[in-house]
């Protein structure tokens, strides 16, 4: 996500001031003041140099974070999304081509691996397995790689999880589109999934013989991103 500070930097005031507003908000506020003032924040601070918003009790907001501390913003026109790796088909979507093919809408929680749930979160989007048959992937394909185009994320999912109905490519979130700092203007959204599993600034989708770990993976995470109880 795009932001002011640099790695390092002195946390700015306005940081300061929301950390300690998103704090008393999640606690007395409950959902709708926290939500207003994490909306408030994210635009102008998008990093969080201090790790503070992880372990704050916001409530029931969206933290705002990028493993790469900063992701040039790409607009709806310019946006393009390839399908390939092990199909028989590869193609090169824009959103006006997600947004012609069939789509779903729902609500469901949204869980990080770190504690925090936005609970009710409204979803628009493609659901990922009209992309696949369109692709045709080849028999020895077992599993699905996500790209980012902050140049360093990826992710996967076994092709079972991927063809779920509620695994999405989301146009809409939050009864709007995709914001920039929630990873749009397309993203993932993986239901029953841990939110490292939900590919932010979706680039590229790709058949795999196996599934390949991702990001987090390589610095620790399960392989399996399904929520427990």
């Amino acid at each position: 996500m795009s932001g002011a500070e640099e790695p390092g930097a002195p946390v700015g005031r306005r940081l300061v001031l929301g950390l300690a507003g998103l704090g008393v908000a999640g606690v007395l506020g409950g959902a709708t003041a926290s939500r207003k003032l994490s909306e408030w924040l994210a635009p102008a601070e998008l990093r969080d140099p201090t790790g503070l918003l992880a372990t704050l009790p916001l409530g029931p907001a969206f933290r705002f974070y990028s493993v790469t501390g900063s992701v040039d913003e790409v607009s709806a026109a310019d946006y393009r999304l390839s399908v390939g790796g092990l199909v028989a088909v590869p193609a090169t979507y824009g959103f006006d081509d997600l947004r012609a093919l069939p789509q779903t809408s729902f609500s469901s929680d949204f869980h990080c691996v770190t504690g925090w749930t936005v609970p009710g979160v409204a979803w628009t989007g493609v659901p990922l397995r009209e992309l696949l048959d369109l692709a045709r992937p080849a028999a020895q394909a077992t599993a699905v790689r996500f790209r980012s185009f902050d140049g360093t994320y990826t992710e996967s999912l076994p092709l079972p999880v991927a063809r779920h109905e509620r695994t999405v490519v989301a146009l809409g979130m939050l009864g709007g589109a995709v914001s920039h700092a929630h990873g749009g203007p397309v993203r993932m959204y993986v239901d029953g999934q841990y939110g490292y599993k939900s590919t932010k600034w979706l680039s590229a989708v790709e058949l795999t013989e196996d599934e390949v770990p991702g990001y987090w993976e390589h610095r620790g995470y399960a392989v399996d991103g399904t929520v427990r109880a």
